[in-house]
C-alpha cells in the first residue's frame, strides 16, 4: 500500500513536471552560494571557491528528487573578472537531467563600496527519461511509453549589485525554452526561471551578525514561489537559521567555515500537510573550499561562505 501511494504521489508530480516544464533544482542554500542560480558570481569572493552539494527530497518517497551539484570559480584580473564550472544532476522518478556549464562574470566597482557584477553561462542540458524504471497503472499511457534522451544547448545570464551590507541579484540560469517530440507527443522540458533575490547584512555587534534573505522564482504556468530565511552569524565562521518555502516548507539549516578555508553546510526541511505530507523530509549537505591561488586573491568578501 506504501509503494502504491507514493507511487500515485510520484506519478502527479511527473504529469504536472511534463505539462508544465521541468523545474530547476531546488536549493536551500543558494543565500551563501549564489553561484547554483546566478552566474554573476563568478569570481565574487575574490578567491578561488569550490563546493559540491547533495539534496534528497522528501526521503522516503520512492523516486523522489535527487541533485548532486559539484560547482568551482576563480577571481580573475585583479578581482574583476570571473570564471567558473558547475555540473549538475538531477533526478525525479524515471527522469534525469545532466547538465555542463561554463560561466563568466564581469564586475564594475561603483561609489560608497558598491560593486555591480553582470554574468553569462552557457553549456548542454542532457536529458534522459528510463521507462523501464516505472510501473504504470495504465501501460498504455503514452507518457510513460518507451525511453528517450536528447540534448539541449543552455545559455543563462544574471546580475549582482552588492556592498559590505547587502547583496541583491536577478538571473535567469536557463534562457532557452525546450521542446521535444516523442512518437508524435510534444513535450516541453524546459521553460525559463527567472529568480530574483536579496539579502541584507545588520552588525548586532563586533562578532554577531543577523543575515535575512529572500528568494522569489518565477516560471510561466505556475505560482511564484518565495523562499525566506533569517540566520545568525557568529565570528565570521559559523551560521545558524529557519527558513520556510511558500509557508508550506519549513526547516533549519547550519554552515561552518573551519581555518578559513573548509565549509560544511547541512539543511533539515520539513513539509507540512498542504504540500507532499510531513513524513517526507529533506536533507541538504554541502562541502565547500575557499582559498587564494592568485597573489590579488582575499578572503574578505562577508558573504563568501
Amino acid at each position: 500500500m506504501r509503494k502504491k501511494t507514493d507511487y500515485l504521489i510520484l506519478a502527479t508530480l511527473l504529469k504536472i513536471t511534463v505539462v508544465m516544464g521541468q523545474q530547476d533544482p531546488l536549493y536551500s542554500q543558494y543565500i551563501n552560494n549564489p553561484f547554483v542560480i546566478n552566474p554573476a558570481y563568478s569570481g565574487f569572493t575574490n578567491n578561488f571557491n569550490a563546493a559540491i552539494s547533495y539534496r534528497k527530497q522528501w526521503t522516503g518517497l520512492e523516486g523522489s528528487p535527487e541533485t548532486i551539484n559539484a560547482s568551482g570559480h576563480l577571481s580573475l584580473f585583479d578581482n574583476t573578472m570571473g570564471a567558473g564550472l558547475m555540473i549538475v544532476s538531477d533526478k525525479i522518478g524515471n527522469t534525469t537531467v545532466s547538465e555542463a556549464l561554463a560561466t563568466y562574470a564581469y564586475r564594475i566597482s561603483l561609489d560608497k563600496n558598491k560593486t555591480l557584477s553582470f554574468g553569462l553561462q552557457a553549456g548542454m542540458s542532457n536529458h534522459r527519461v528510463d521507462n523501464s524504471k516505472v510501473n504504470p497503472f495504465d501501460t498504455t499511457d503514452p507518457l510513460f511509453q518507451g525511453s528517450a534522451g536528447t540534448t539541449k544547448p543552455v545559455i543563462g545570464a544574471g546580475a549582482i549589485l552588492s556592498s559590505d551590507k547587502f547583496f541583491a541579484g536577478i538571473s535567469v540560469p536557463r534562457m532557452l525554452r525546450s521542446e521535444v517530440s516523442n512518437d508524435g507527443l510534444q513535450t516541453t522540458l524546459y521553460d525559463r526561471h527567472f529568480y530574483v533575490m536579496g539579502s541584507y547584512l545588520f552588525f548586532l555587534s563586533e562578532r554577531i551578525r543577523f543575515k535575512p534573505s529572500v528568494l522569489v522564482k518565477a516560471v510561466k504556468g505556475a505560482p511564484a514561489s518565495l523562499d525566506a530565511n533569517a540566520s545568525f552569524i557568529f565570528n565570521e565562521n559559523y551560521q545558524a537559521g529557519v527558513l520556510t518555502r511558500n509557508f508550506t516548507t519549513h526547516g533549519l539549516f547550519v554552515q561552518a567555515l573551519f581555518k578559513d578555508s573548509f565549509r560544511f553546510g547541512y539543511v533539515l526541511e520539513v513539509p507540512t500537510g498542504s504540500s507532499v505530507g510531513s513524513n517526507f523530509t529533506t536533507h541538504e549537505i554541502t562541502l565547500g573550499v575557499r582559498m587564494n591561488v592568485l597573489n590579488f586573491h582575499s578572503n574578505s568578501s562577508v558573504f563568501s561562505f
